[in-house]
């Protein structure tokens, strides 16, 4: 433990500066992943375990895409959309086959999935570390605020996630579609009998929670090394987010996934070998005291 470094890291604005944003910026595409992962599961019922590859899809899309064209707009689009695409293909041929069926076949037909994407993504990009590079639009100097540097990129970062979510929670909440969906989620028979295709809207909230998770990938893309495999480690923190904000929540994704972030970047200064047990401690220690997560509904 490194107490003494953590006191003086919050004593110091520059350092306390550097590591909320740099914790932000983690809980961001953080919200990003589980947010979709959190509506797949209120929607459909169905917990994505494939999720953190839709991820990585999203990245490698948005990699070759940015070689070929050099635009990082369309890199961006590309990353989600791509992930988008695959994800509805997903559902349509693999996930509709086990709805309400036991969570071990789900879960076998998500970890197939992962293999099967992991040896994709080997076979056309090969198995090395690619380097997407700093799009030139963001090769500035950083911003100085109370003597710590944030990169503009990742001002851009966090500014695109909070966009993102607002939309997606005003769509949910604001918008009739978004009625409609969470009537699905809680009526599906009823939505069907009202003569809307179902089928249609299980697989859009599906692709639409896989281009989440793609967007994530895209941002990440210019800041992280691209590897077969990358969406393993989001996918475990992705869940973490889910179970503490509560399963299905939005907000409570959002708030989970600041206050992980948060914990990272604070907690490899005071605690750079149990970063990782931190995280599952305070996923634990929400579990007693509230099982449901933060903003999880209680059962009737």
């Amino acid at each position: 433990m490194n107490l003494d470094v953590l006191a003086g890291c919050f004593a110091s604005a520059s350092c306390a500066v550097t590591q909320v944003s740099t914790g932000l910026i983690v809980g961001m595409l953080l919200f990003l992943v589980a947010s979709g992962l959190s509506l797949i599961f209120g929607v459909l019922g169905v917990v994505n375990f494939a999720h953190g590859a839709f991820y990585m899809l999203g990245a490698y899309f948005a990699f070759l895409c940015f070689e070929r064209t050099g635009s990082f707009v369309a890199a961006l689009v590309a990353g989600a959309v791509g992930a988008g695409i695959v994800g509805v293909l997903f559902e349509r041929f693999f996930m509709s086959k086990v709805y309400g069926r036991d969570l071990l076949m789900q879960l076998l037909v998500c970890y197939a999935a992962i293999l099967i994407f992991d040896d994709l993504v080997k076979i056309l990009f090969g198995a090395e570390y690619k380097l997407m590079g700093m799009p030139e639009s963001f090769a500035t100097a950083p911003v100085e605020i109370a003597g710590g540097f944030i990169p503009s990129y990742y001002i851009f970062m966090l500014g695109m996630s909070l966009g993102i979510g607002l939309l997606l929670w005003l769509g949910i909440n604001r918008t009739r579609l978004g009625k409609v969906i969470r009537a699905l989620a809680i009526n599906p028979q009823m939505v069907g009998a009202l003569g809307i295709n179902t089928r249609l809207l299980y697989a859009g909230v599906f692709g639409l929670g896989c281009a989440l998770a793609g967007t994530a990938g895209a941002l990440a893309a210019p800041v992280r090394s691209l590897t077969p495999g990358m969406g393993l480690s989001v996918l475990i923190e992705s869940f973490i987010v889910t179970v503490i904000g509560g399963m299905g929540s939005i907000p409570g994704a959002l708030a989970a996934a600041l206050l992980i972030g948060l914990t990272r970047a604070f907690g490899a200064i005071g605690f750079p070998l149990f970063v990782d047990g931190l995280m599952f401690a305070l996923m634990g220690l929400v579990l007693i005291l509230r099982p449901t997560g933060l903003f999880g509904a209680r059962a009737a």
